[in-house]
Order: C-alpha cells, then sequence, then structure tokens
C-alpha cells in the first residue's frame, strides 16, 4: 500500500511520518531562518544541545532523530542505509517547509548533508560538517564494528559501551576529573539504544562515499573536526575542505569525535561565526 502523503506540523508537535517510520524532533520555532541539526551514529538529536541554546535566539532550530534511534521509529529490514537517512532529511525538510534552511550534521549526519548539498541545493542556505568524512569506512575499520554490531545484536550494546567510548570521545574529555557527570550521563545514554540499533550501525559501515559529488556543492559550507578524533580523522576533515569549493575548515582543540559534546561554546561559536558571514 502506498505511504500517505506526508502530513504538516506546527512547532509544538514532535513526530512526523515520512518514507515508512515516524521521525522525532525537537523545534524551538520562532521566525528565525530554519537550522536543521542531524546527529551522529548512536547518538540524537540531544548531541546538539548547546548549540540550539546558543543559536535559537536568532535561528529556529530542529533537532531531529534518524530512522532507529533516540526517539524515531524503527522500521525493521537489515540495516537503515545513508540513502533512505538522506531521504528521510529531505522529507523532513520539506513537511515542515523548511528550505532554504542551514543543515549541521556530525558524522553520520554529515552523510547525509553532504548528499542533500549535492543533490538538493535548493533546500539549504548553507552546509555545516562536523566530525566526518566523504568516503566509504575504511576496510581496517569494517571488522571491528561488525563485530561490535554482532554483539549489540545479541546481548545490547550496554557491556559494550566501554570499547565505544574512546571511539567517539576524545582521551582529554575522558580523562577530565571535572567531567566525570557529563560521561556518566552519555555512558547511560549510549548503554539505552536499543539492539535494533545494529541495523543503523551497519548502514554507517556499508554506505557508499560521496568525495565524488563533492565538487558540484556551491553552497557555503563550514568544515569542523576534533583535533582527538579518531574515528574520522582531521585528515578526513581536511579532504572534505579541500573537495567542496570555498569550504572553510575549524579544528577543535581537546575534542574527538562528538565535538559538539565535548567543545559545546567553541563549536557553538564557530556555527555562529560562520552563519553571520552567509546571512539569513
Amino acid at each position: 500500500m502506498a505511504e500517505a502523503p506526508l502530513q504538516r506540523h506546527n512547532a509544538r508537535m514532535p513526530n512526523l511520518r515520512a518514507n515508512g517510520v515516524t521521525l522525532h524532533y525537537d523545534d524551538t520555532g520562532g521566525e528565525g531562518t530554519p537550522i536543521v541539526f542531524s546527529h551522529g551514529l548512536l547518538f540524537s538529536g540531544a548531541m546538539f544541545e548547546a548549540q540550539a541554546r546558543t543559536l535559537s535566539p536568532r535561528f529556529r532550530c530542529i533537532r531531529y532523530d534518524h530512522r532507529g534511534q533516540g526517539q524515531s521509529e524503527d522500521p525493521g529490514g537489515r540495516s537503515h542505509t545513508i540513502e533512505a537517512s538522506y531521504a528521510d532529511a529531505i522529507a523532513l525538510i520539506e513537511a515542515l517547509d523548511l528550505a532554504p534552511c542551514h543543515f549541521v550534521g556530525l558524522s553520520m549526519g554529515g552523510f547525509v548533508g553532504m548528499r542533500i548539498a549535492a543533490r538538493r541545493p535548493e533546500l539549504l542556505r548553507s552546509l555545516v560538517v562536523i566530525d566526518s568524512s566523504a568516503d566509504a569506512e575504511p576496510k581496517e575499520n569494517i571488522g571491528r564494528y561488525r563485530l561490535l554490531a554482532a554483539v549489540a545484536r545479541w546481548i545490547g550494546i550496554g557491556p559494550i559501551v566501554g570499547q565505544v567510548m574512546p571511539i567517539l570521545f576524545s582521551r582529554t574529555f575522558l580523562c577530565d576529573p571535572s567531567r566525570q557527570e557529563e560521561r556518566a550521563r552519555w555512558r547511560r545514554f549510549l548503554g539505552s539504544n536499543r539492539r535494533t540499533i545494529v541495523r543503523a550501525v551497519l548502514g554507517v559501515i556499508e554506505r557508499d562515499g560521496v568525495a565524488n559529488e563533492l565538487a558540484t556543492i556551491t553552497l557555503p559550507t563550514l568544515v569542523i573536526v576534533g583535533e582527538e578524533d579518531v574515528a574520522t580523522t582531521p585528515e578526513k576533515a581536511e579532504r572534505i575542505r579541500d573537495l567542496i569549493r570555498g569550504a572553510r575548515l575549524v579544528r577543535v582543540t581537546a575534542a574527538g569525535h562528538s565535538s559538539t559534546i565535548e567543545q559545546p561554546e567553541i563549536v557553538s561559536d564557530a556555527i555562529a561565526a560562520f552563519l553571520a558571514t552567509v546571512g539569513n
């Protein structure tokens, strides 16, 4: 049976139905130009809390959860491909009448954002790519990630959070005694992922690269990367910067693969300064 037409929602309604899945989102509302925030694997829109607080006085901030993650529905299947996530993001932008909007994507969200900027540039005003890569997953990583996915499928992600944390966060963040409560919060969050998170993991590690599409992007673009990112290293960010004409690069000290959490003020300020040059 054909999927029902997309339903339009106001800022008070936290879900929309698109592409056979119910997506959860948080919307600050307001009259400002929209910014859509697209999160990384194993997280949710919660990883952009600080950025939404900082930017919401001037912008309408929408943080959504990818299918099968956060509070969004898991529609089943073997995997949630990046192409499906790309289609979901387009559906959300169109259903909420957000175009043209600014798009901020971290890691997996960056995979989505680069695809939109290359293929549907009329939907965006600008692109911010954080801790991400334009390439397919390196072959040397795939075996380890498949093993972690298999463990998550059978016993849940809780028992392997200790192995996941050093991939997602910098050594600086993990060793700072003053941030113990923050680390505990994100350990709990990661451990609360459903076993079905394996579908999103497979979608990420089996993705195609998008480097060959980046030369077509003409939107204002900011690339941000944590200096201690071991999942998508600063070299990956430099490659994105070099492939997108006119893109700018900001390297964030004392941050890893989750720089919006690890150095929230620095990242928020970098985004705000960039958007000030783009205009509304």
